[in-house]
């Protein structure tokens, strides 16, 4: 049986990056675990050692089993019978699987029972089972949410609800409402504290509710009365075991089917503030979102993984006019692209969860003891680098997923029109990447701003200094003159002074820095092993040099009065 993890080898490379030992460092304070638990690492070798253990088994239960049962679960779906979920039976295997494998509050400390993984390498366990059933992924990886409670939760919560998700239990993230979908200032499920019961009671319906009847939620409610923006706005934490929420139907989707999308209704139900009142959304759900982010890329990268494979496998064996399809021009272009987006989307997926794991881990040392200096600036660094590249890698990887499976269908030809192919799940799957969690045009309005104040731009000509090998020396000086487009067509808009007309190239100008930041990246990878990425990073280049131009040329003939042809 195919394992997930060992089959594709740019997993361990990303695993192997030099930043992980700085990661390292960090998250295991110095390796002092070492005296308390037998299965905490001694030092770097051994704490890497250890995730690519884990990645093995991840890899192994999601070739086996997850992938095993991924056409059944996509078939059956879960059911819903008087206000509670039953999962599809496959989703029962894959869980309990993940579960004795111990693969559960991954990133959360061991007195809590959880591994102390850092987000890189849970990262990667995320795009392994998304490869494979991302309506799964869903389920399973929605226990980074415990990150938001154990951030921002007290010590009394933390030892109630974090070992329950270490042992298996399951979450969600309730935020969307029937009239508050991409705005959740319009979020009115009402929160009421009672003195009598002597906690918060929520009352309301929430829609779109991935794993709706998950064991523990975080809830975003109102909880300041007559407010009707987000500073009334508190997060909450609800307990299945209390009761007062059903859910009243799973929406019938096009796609990830194995995972319950519900509808819930909250009728007194009791919940208990997590932080501090009117902070639900303007710190808490931002915590939330930008992991649940990180996550749909991972999630996205695991979906390109699967249609570059189906597409792969399928044009090495279908033969027209006698040969293989792959011999093809019109085909192995296609494939090319496919891998280098896959390859690109990837790179800049764990170079962004390396950034994470780098300020949170410095976040949660300050809540010990007091940074140095150069750790404050550390933890700036890395905290401003991973807010910049979030919304890249979630915008980009989402659609590059929807590209890839658009492409891998179109290798099949006809065959891919069919129900018994698994490509038509894949793109049926990865059709949501590009809207939950913030659909692209959000992540567009995310990273604007560090196009407009010279973030991205200062980045690239930092990556720019790096050196690289001599047979990425040429692509190097191409993506020089890339990055002068770029600066070019930001200054231009920035010159203009017109807010319509900088939203409206917003898009634009956001992937020309995305493209451009991934091809550094490539040429880092195949600098560095070019077995791997040489090829990928030529490919890519190409496809993103033109890219680039397409977007420089439109943005330097477009004129504002233009704006008058697009408008109803």
């Amino acid at each position: 049986m195919a394992n997930y993890y060992t089959d594709i080898p740019e997993l361990k490379y990303h695993l192997n990056n030099p930043m992980m030992k700085r990661i390292c460092e960090l998250k295991e304070r110095n390796y002092r675990d070492k005296d308390e638990f037998d299965y905490a690492p001694l030092d770097f070798e051994d704490a890497v050692d250890s995730y690519d253990k884990v990645l093995e088994i991840t890899g192994e239960i999601t070739g086996e089993i997850i992938a095993a049962n991924a056409e059944g679960v996509d078939e059956e779906g879960p059911h819903c019978a008087n206000g509670r979920v039953e999962y599809a039976s496959g989703t029962k295997q894959n869980l309990d699987a993940m579960v004795k494998a111990g693969l559960n509050g991954m990133t959360m400390p061991r007195q809590f029972g959880g591994l102390n993984f850092p987000i890189t390498p849970y990262t990667m366990c995320a795009e392994i089972v998304a490869a494979a059933d991302a309506g799964f992924g869903n389920i399973w990886s929605l226990q980074d949410c415990i990150e938001t409670l154990y951030e921002f939760g007290n010590a009394d919560q933390h030892s109630r609800f974090i070992p329950r998700i270490c042992q298996g239990e399951t979450m969600s993230m309730d935020l969307t409402e029937p009239d508050a979908g991409s705005d959740l200032q319009s979020v009115m499920l009402k929160a009421t504290y009672s003195e009598k019961d002597g906690c918060w009671l929520l009352n309301g319906v929430k829609r779109f509710i991935t794993n709706g009847d998950a064991d523990i939620h975080l809830v975003l409610a109102r909880s300041e009365e007559g407010t009707r923006d987000g500073r009334g706005l508190s997060m909450f934490i609800y307990d299945k075991r209390q009761g007062g929420v059903n859910v009243r139907r799973i929406e019938n989707k096009l796609g990830i089917h194995g995972s319950p999308t519900c509808e819930l209704v909250y009728k007194n139900a009791k919940a208990e503030l997590c932080g501090d009142r009117k902070l639900g959304l303007i710190k808490y759900v931002m915590a939330l979102m930008n992991g649940a982010r990180l996550g749909i890329a991972a999630q996205s990268v695991g979906l390109s993984q699967a249609a570059y494979n189906e597409g792969l496998a399928y044009a090495k064996d279908r033969k027209q006019f006698g040969k293989a399809i792959i011999e093809f021009p019109a085909v192995y272009d296609m494939l090319a692209i496919m891998k280098g987006k896959l390859d690109a989307g990837r790179a800049l997926l764990y170079q962004t969860a390396r950034y994470v794991d780098i300020y949170k881990a410095l976040d949660d040392i300050a809540r010990e003891r007091k940074l140095t200096p150069e750790e404050r600036q550390e933890q700036k660094k890395y905290a401003k680098l991973a807010d910049s590249f979030t919304p890249l890698a979630k915008g980009m990887n989402s659609e590059y997923a929807n590209q890839n499976a658009y492409d891998c269908i179109q290798i099949h030809g006809g065959s891919g029109f069919m129900m018994e192919y698994a490509c038509q799940r894949i793109y049926r799957d990865a059709r949501i990447t590009s809207i939950y969690e913030g659909t692209t045009q959000l992540q567009t309005v995310a990273a604007i701003r560090y196009v407009t104040n010279g973030s991205y731009i200062a980045t690239i000509r930092e990556f720019e200094a790096i050196p690289c090998s001599p047979e990425m020396e040429p692509l190097m000086s191409r993506l020089k003159k890339m990055a002068d487009k770029f600066e070019a067509s930001t200054n231009a808009v920035k010159e203009a002074q017109d807010q319509e007309l900088l939203d409206f190239t917003a898009r634009r100008l956001m992937e020309m820095a995305a493209d451009i930041i991934m091809s550094h990246l490539l040429i880092q990878d195949a600098s560095r092993s070019s077995e791997l990425f040489s090829k990928s990073a030529h490919v890519y280049l190409n496809y993103a040099e033109a890219e680039v131009e397409k977007h420089a040329n439109f943005i330097s003939n477009f004129d504002k009065e233009d704006l008058a042809f697009y408008k109803k």
